[in-house]
């Protein structure tokens, strides 16, 4: 994406007050995301791949249950045996779908290798985060009222990414950039599980990760409070140090290998690059976060608030 300068204008001028909306962005992407949000919930059962099992694990229906009673953000997702006991297990599968917890049916033997031997887990099992979720408006109303404030806060939002040790050392940067919060989608993507908590050096009980449905309608919401929103691509030839970190800034991190899904990467303001100079072209995506926000750091260092 070049550097379009009527573009980069026009998106000014919308976002002079934190609390405009911007009605045109958000029915250009509408149809297409809800289409994709509707796709995502048809396939979801079938295709989601399992929590990674460095997760914390409970099993039992009365467990479970009192764990989405007391805070289903933690429970990251269910896994239910196939030809179980659907009366048994209709409060606790209301309540994961009322709190939005994805759960999967699998063959019952596939339960066992995730428990003791000679465990009873009933036909189910969970996975629980090993840190607590922010909520997600709550962080949203506290980055407008930075904004507000005359502040300018940095934000990382994370489409995808699947490896614990990534998401934890992005989680580590992301607490010594002094980086407002996180957000990562609901779905394919992996939480806030112990190797996660052990690879961020304890960052975890620090950063403030918020779990949100569609990624899209969060850049739509970011954008209306007056962030700029700013992806990464190969394809580019705007460089990461060509942007004005001095403003309120969302940056998004593609997925291992993916990179950004394309309605993400369309809906940014700003697509960037880390330019290469060896043979190999890109970056672990947690290094890459690291020398993204470290030059937005020492950009605003230039430039105080």
């Amino acid at each position: 994406m070049k550097w379009n300068k009527s573009k980069v204008e026009g998106r000014r001028s919308k976002v002079q007050s934190p609390k405009s909306k911007v009605e045109g962005r958000k029915s250009k992407v509408e149809g297409n995301t809800s289409r994709v949000e509707s796709r995502e919930s048809r396939i979801e059962s079938k295709n989601s791949q399992l929590p990674n099992p460095n997760s914390s694990l409970i099993f039992g229906v009365l467990p479970i249950l009192e764990a989405l009673r007391a805070n289903a953000k933690r429970v990251e997702k269910i896994l239910v045996a196939e030809g179980g006991h659907e009366k048994r297990l209709h409060e606790l599968l209301s309540l994961a779908k009322e709190n939005r917890v994805p759960f999967q049916k699998v063959p019952r033997q596939n339960l066992t290798k995730f428990v003791e031997p000679g465990a009873n887990h009933q036909g189910v099992i969970a996975f629980v985060a090993s840190a607590d979720y922010y909520d997600a408006e709550k962080l949203l109303d506290e980055i407008s009222a930075k904004i507000e404030a005359g502040e300018k806060p940095l934000i990382v939002i994370l489409d995808g990414i699947e490896d614990p040790r990534n998401l934890g050392a992005i989680l580590r940067t992301a607490e010594c950039a002094g980086v407002e919060g996180v957000f990562i989608p609901e779905r394919r993507a992996v939480g806030l599980n112990e190797t996660v908590a052990k690879s961020s050096a304890g960052a975890t009980e620090y950063v403030k990760v918020a779990k949100v449905t569609n990624l899209n309608r969060l850049i739509e919401d970011l954008q209306s409070r007056g962030v700029w929103v700013v992806g990464t691509s190969f394809e580019t030839k705007t460089t990461y140090s060509d942007w004005d970190w001095n403003q309120p800034t969302a940056l998004v991190m593609g997925s291992e290998g993916k990179g950004l899904h394309r309605l993400v990467a369309e809906n940014c303001d700003m697509l960037l690059k880390i330019p290469m100079q060896g043979k190999i072209e890109s970056l672990n995506v947690s290094v890459a976060t690291g020398v993204i926000l470290f030059e937005a750091l020492r950009r605003r260092k230039l430039q105080p608030q």
